[in-house]
């Protein structure tokens, strides 16, 4: 996921920065808020965390100007607790506030907070399922890795489908041929093991070294999440 930190106080921004990189987080600054405007340009940005006191253009602003184009997810910072100060924020498109100092591990839940939410929001919009580069539109029945289309059989996209929707749950052979083949294939063990090889092909970064299709030795496979 990508974050981007708005802030005038530098120390402020390299702190949230070095904690949320250490969560994996991609992390990109600015520090005012024409800065906040121009990088919120950015598709691949998750959410936007945001300054309302800054100079060139204030945060209320940018909020407001970021808002015209994009539904990114957006948490104000302010020095001020004032109940005004928040009205105006949500007024401006804000999704939530936090006033400063703050406990950053509150800053975190909140950032997984409004990801989670968007992420619901967005799949049932579209009635996606995606999860890192590999991305299912259920309805066309299309896949996509890192947003380019990849032709998948029917079969292929029935694997891909079921795994993810359970991701971090380990099948058998067995039990993923009952559930997807409906007994058809029962005895050909095989079946499996050629779209699953097929599946890394097409949508892992790297075949050879799978990140999201596994292989639970002695088990069966799954989907890492």
């Amino acid at each position: 996921m990508k974050i981007l930190v708005v802030d005038d106080e530098a120390l402020l921004v390299k702190g949230i920065r070095f904690n949320l990189q250490n969560d994996g987080y991609e992390v990109v600054t600015g520090s005012n808020g024409l800065e906040a405007v121009e990088l919120a340009n950015d598709p691949q940005i998750d959410l936007i965390i945001l300054d309302i006191m800054m100079p060139e253009m204030d945060g209320l602003t940018a909020c407001t100007k970021i808002r015209e184009t994009s539904n990114v997810p957006i948490i104000l910072l302010t020095a001020k607790a004032d109940d005004m100060d928040k009205l105006l924020g949500f007024d401006c498109g804000a999704d939530d506030y936090i006033t400063k100092p703050f406990n950053i591990l509150e800053l975190k839940a909140r950032i997984r907070a409004l990801i989670r939410r968007a992420k619901i929001t967005s799949e049932k919009q579209t009635n996606t399922l995606e999860i890192g580069h590999i991305c299912l539109d259920l309805d066309a029945r299309n896949a996509y890795n890192s947003g380019k289309l990849v032709e998948l059989t029917a079969k292929e996209f029935d694997v891909i489908e079921f795994l993810m929707r359970n991701a971090n749950r380990v099948y058998s052979r067995e039990a993923l041929l009952d559930s997807i083949w409906a007994y058809e294939y029962r005895s050909d063990i095989r079946t499996l093991d050629v779209h699953i090889r097929r599946l890394r092909e097409k949508l892992e970064l790297d075949p050879a070294k799978p990140q999201y299709i596994m292989t639970k030795w002695g088990v069966g496979y799954y989907f890492r999440k």
